[in-house]
């Protein structure tokens, strides 16, 4: 009986056994069938953002084959060139220079070798210089001539970096000046062959450098000028979809609910705008290394381009606003709305139209020939935008009508107020474009743009965007209750920004004598 106990036992542990044998193969098979599963989503994301990258920008291919093709040829000449020991221990800093220098546009890889091929150069032969001058100074004093000059060198060339025109092109061929000099100064005390050393050094540097500029400009070459041009273009255009969207949206017969419901994407298109400063002045900086390409020359007016983008952003800070207006809760009646719908949309398509043209100029590098008579409708549509609010339908907008005649009154100044703050907006807009319109004028200038067929036609005579006349909402004669007057226009500076009219260029000795100015500036 016993027995037949402990054999019933043994097997049932051994059935335990077996099934948490199997239970735990089941949990690991079950884990790894997770992680797999897990890593196959993941490669799978990975390749779909990786093949969204490369649609998006093929350039982003070539540049990163140009890199390993560089890479490649400088691994060859060192297979294959016949060189000594000393050239083979010191020809690493040609791979180092190509993995450093190499950048995606023509003009940060001209930069970045221009600055560490003239920085290798200078350190190296103040490093000579200070190690000749250590050993006239016998043996004790060597160290501390070299301790001295390393002090000093580093110090300066440190302190010079907080200079932000230094900063901006010369940055890292300072850092290269400091690394290389400190190297040879302490490397040095203890090399016999210094100056062998230097000059295979230098070498090095230059073969890795002239060979990354030589792959960077011969093979599908990234301009950065091109890229600046075409960003300034493009943000003139989103700039232009985005008023003339807000606009449309805000006259929008909706509830009035604070929600976009159609055009989102051209509206927000500003929101671009307003973060392309940093992008804007690294690729201005870049284009000034690089040389005469397409239609941009020696001596391009890069720093111009900043000019524009900057007054292009001022603007974009307008159409913010008046996108928080589309999505403010608190909206005029539709009455009101009604009733400047037509003059408003006209004055924006009109400035919608003008900031086009001048990116179409700015594109083909030309004058327009169409900005005047833009700039007279602009006149005409600010004009009638005064006259409209001057009109507002004061007696048939419904109230909660009070026996209290202010409180009448305040209601009404309630209604009117977003409706006042748009108009204000958008005259401020046409100030904003002023700015936008002087620094293309000037970049015209300064590029020598084209003149378009009948781009002078009006020659002795100049449009300009008027400034707004004081206009009021005046008491309506004959009419029972309340009375308001709420004044929004402004005299001569546009909205209180001391900014003066608008100039057309139509002028061709004003262009002559601009261009005489530039060129005794230039001498």
């Amino acid at each position: 009986m016993e027995c037949g106990v402990d054999a019933h036992g043994a097997s049932a542990m051994k059935n335990r056994a077996e099934e948490g044998r199997t239970g735990f193969i089941t949990r690991m098979f079950r884990l790894v069938s997770t992680l797999l599963l897990k890593l196959h989503v993941n490669l799978k994301e990975l390749c779909s953002k990786m093949l969204k990258l490369a649609k998006d920008d093929p350039r982003r291919v070539y540049h990163s084959c140009k890199v390993g093709f560089a890479l490649t040829i400088v691994s060859t000449l060192y297979f294959i060139w016949p060189i000594n020991a000393s050239m083979a221990n010191n020809f690493i800093w040609a791979v180092m220079t190509v993995v450093v220098v190499f950048e995606y546009t023509v003009g940060g890889t001209l930069s970045k070798g221009l600055n560490r091929g003239f920085a290798t150069l200078l350190a190296g032969a103040l490093g000579v210089g200070v190690h000749y001058l250590g050993r006239l100074s016998g043996e004790k004093g060597e160290p501390i001539i070299l301790g001295v000059f390393v002090f000093l060198l580093a110090a300066a060339a440190t302190f010079s970096r907080f200079f932000p025109g230094i900063k901006a092109r010369y940055d890292y061929g300072i850092l290269i000046f400091i690394l290389t000099f400190s190297l040879v100064a302490v490397t040095g005390y203890r090399e016999d062959e210094l100056f062998k050393v230097a000059v295979e050094r230098l070498g090095t540097v230059a073969i890795g450098g002239a060979l990354c500029m030589l792959v960077s400009i011969l093979i599908c070459p990234v301009w950065a000028g091109s890229d600046l041009h075409k960003s300034i273009v493009n943000n003139l255009n989103k700039v232009a979809d985005s008023l003339e969207g807000c606009m449309e949206e805000y006259f929008h017969e909706g509830d009035g609910d604070g929600e976009l419901k159609s055009g989102e994407t051209s509206i927000q298109g500003y929101r671009a705008v307003l973060d392309s400063k940093t992008r804007e002045e690294s690729l201005a900086n870049f284009a000034r290394w690089e040389p005469p390409h397409g239609k941009f020359g020696i001596g391009h007016p890069w720093k111009q381009y900043l000019k524009v983008g900057a007054m292009t952003r001022k603007c974009a800070y307008c159409v913010e606003a008046l996108d928080a207006c589309i999505r403010s809760h608190s909206k005029a009646p539709k009455a009101l709305r009604r009733h400047l719908q037509v003059p408003c949309l006209n004055v924006t398509s009109l400035m919608s139209e003008l900031l086009r043209e001048l990116s179409t100029g700015i594109d083909t590098t030309t004058r327009s020939s169409t900005v005047e008579s833009l700039i007279e409708r602009i006149n005409i549509g600010v004009d009638d935008l005064s006259t409209a609010f001057n009109l507002l339908p004061h007696a048939n907008v419904h109230h909660h009508h009070n026996t209290n005649g202010t409180a009448h009154a305040s209601t009404y100044i309630m209604d009117v107020i977003p409706l006042a703050t748009v108009t204000s907006i958008l005259t401020e807009t046409v100030g904003r474009i002023e700015g936008i319109f002087s620094a293309v004028d000037e970049l015209s200038v300064l590029a020598r743009f084209k003149d378009h067929v009948d781009s002078y036609a009006g020659i002795g005579r100049k449009s300009t965007i008027k400034p707004q006349k004081n206009a009021a909402v005046n008491p309506l004669s004959g009419k029972e209750g309340p009375h308001v007057v709420v004044t929004v226009g402004h005299e001569a500076p546009l909205s209180g920004t001391g900014m003066q009219p608008l100039v057309a260029p139509s002028s061709m000795a004003t262009q002559v004598e601009k261009e005489e100015k530039i060129n005794e500036g230039r001498a």
